[in-house]
């Protein structure tokens, strides 16, 4: 039922518009790859601001001995045009960079799989205004430029990541290939993520907007983005002052879509994506974790934490080492005492032997005394 000028509620987005933009919006990105890939230059370059300071990585092969992921947590609040956004950056420094890599995606997955839990129990709080989320809502994981294909390393933590958060693949400083090598690279790690059945954040087409669904193919089309960051102005050959990377041959601009996919993340991840990304975080990913828990636990019943961080089981491991051989030493010095006592027994066993044998001896020797006596008085 309507009237001429209607009853007003087409004007509930527009009431919807003024309380987001009073209460503003917070959004949690994570990045994940092998240091030296530009993974703080990329937010910096991403954000227009200095949410984090470049890492010195020429002592990063002194924590070789830690072998252990970190997790570090940036925040910032940022504003445009009086709308604020609380960011929130997880940067994960440490994955990759060892020899011996196994296990070290698991300080990421259990930091998402952490997130989701915190969230489902301040959810079953009796009073709830304060509630802390860290929830991922992207996760951009950092290919290395080889030119040849996804490592062992990426595959596995890629399916690991796909079933949990809103997985972008990208590849590092794209400026380092050439656009045929590029092209090539980005098809075969298509092929190995569909080989893989490595889930990954599609955009989602809208039937009803024509023009935001030719968008939203566009950048399904262009994943994996290669990206080129930088913060540092540069002047090109016509005169222009660009955000890039210069070379002896040119400059390699990041906004430019000739040269690489940075506009199109940026729209992925800011401009036309952001609140497809939180919401697929809330009514996907979140829902998914708390269905699964709430199917194995029992209301209110804590998580059963598995401790097999990769640092924590070589300690567990040196451990049990020293303590088995602690109890083959105590072992061994039982025996040895076992081995002195069976000898003293022995010995006061042979002793007692010879003590006995003696008496007898004796004894009859008395006998025979007694006896010789006995004839002698009868003689008298």
């Amino acid at each position: 039922m309507s009237t001429s000028t209607g009853i007003g509620i087409a004007n509930l987005p527009n009431q919807r518009h003024k309380i987001v933009a009073k209460q503003g919006a917070h959004f949690t990105i994570m990045v994940v790859g092998e240091s030296g890939l530009g993974k703080t230059t990329l937010i910096n370059t991403l954000f227009s601001t200095e949410l984090s300071s470049a890492k010195d990585y020429r002592r990063r092969h002194v924590k070789q001995l830690d072998k252990l992921t970190e997790v570090e947590i940036i925040k910032a609040e940022l504003e445009e045009k009086s709308f604020k956004v609380k960011l929130t950056v997880i940067d994960t420094p440490g994955f990759g960079d060892y020899v011996n890599n196994k296990d070290s995606w698991a300080p990421i997955i259990d930091f998402v799989d952490d997130q989701h839990e915190l969230y489902m129990r301040q959810e079953q709080q009796p009073q709830r205004e304060e509630k802390s989320d860290l929830r991922v809502h992207a996760c951009l994981y950092f290919i290395r430029p080889t030119g040849h294909t996804l490592k062992p390393l990426d595959i596995e933590i890629m399916k690991r990541l796909g079933t949990r958060v809103n997985l972008i693949p990208v590849v590092a400083k794209a400026d380092t290939l050439t656009q045929n090598d590029l092209a090539l690279f980005k098809q075969r790690i298509r092929d190995v993520i569909n080989a893989q059945g490595i889930r990954i954040y599609t955009p989602p087409v809208e039937t009803d907007d024509e023009q935001g669904a030719d968008h939203a193919r566009i950048l399904a089309a262009a994943m994996p983005f290669s990206i080129i960051g930088s913060t540092e102005d540069v002047t090109t050959h016509d005169g222009r002052v660009v955000k890039g990377r210069e070379y002896l041959w040119g400059v390699a601009e990041v906004e430019n879509e000739n040269h690489c996919d940075f506009k199109k993340l940026r729209s992925l991840l800011i401009r036309t994506h952001m609140l497809d990304l939180i919401n697929t975080t809330e009514d996907l990913h979140y829902e998914n974790y708390r269905q699964q828990q709430m199917e194995t636990r029992k209301y209110g019943e804590p998580k059963v934490k598995k401790l097999d961080n990769p640092k924590f089981k070589e300690e567990e491991e040196a451990l049990r080492k020293r303590f088995t051989e602690q109890v083959k030493a105590e072992e061994a010095r039982f025996r040895q005492w076992e081995q002195h006592l069976i000898a003293e027994r022995d010995r006061l066993n042979k002793d007692l032997e010879a003590a006995h044998s003696a008496i007898k001896q004796l004894e009859g020797e008395l006998d025979a005394l007694q006896v010789g006596y006995g004839r002698g008085s009868q003689r008298r």
